[in-house]
């Protein structure tokens, strides 16, 4: 539950839910630019844009790549309903690198403006993976610890 100096936040995908805790900022890609989020934030409705969605909380840092989809503030909570989401570490760079040059290489090839876009997409996604995956192993971040949530 939030307090007057954190913000609860859940981040989803479809098929997991990758975080659930409490959050003194949270930082995301906007369509539009960054988001920064502190608590009794106004209510806002947001598009997500692929790239490093950051929960920090007493010192520590959670950093989830997300690949776009919406993000909620209301009554000091944040829902992120995002489209595809990983952990920071849990990228495989040399399977996200394979990915980009493939895309890379049949973008090249492709004559089609739909498989063009669809491809431009694909490069972009993998490109912002590498970039999330690059900026945590660079900065020695440290990570959140949460206290479990205590049986009533």
């Amino acid at each position: 539950m939030a307090t007057r100096n954190t913000l609860h936040v859940e981040v989803v995908t479809a098929e997991r839910a990758l975080y659930s805790g409490e959050a003194e900022i949270v930082d995301a890609p906007g369509s539009e630019g960054q988001l920064g989020i502190l608590p009794r934030h106004a209510p806002l409705l947001a598009l997500l844009g692929a790239g490093p969605l950051i929960v920090k909380l007493g010192g520590g840092e959670e950093t989830i790549f997300v690949s776009g989809g919406f993000l909620e503030v209301s009554n000091d909570q944040v829902t992120v309903l995002a489209d595809t989401a990983e952990h920071a570490e849990d990228i495989d760079t040399a399977r996200a690198e394979e990915a980009r040059r493939l895309a890379q290489e049949r973008l090249s090839e492709t004559r089609s403006n739909t498989e063009r876009a669809e491809l431009q997409s694909i490069l972009q996604r993998e490109l912002h993976r590498l970039r999330v995956a690059e900026l945590v192993r660079r900065s020695g971040r440290r990570p959140i610890h949460q206290q479990p949530p205590t049986q009533d």
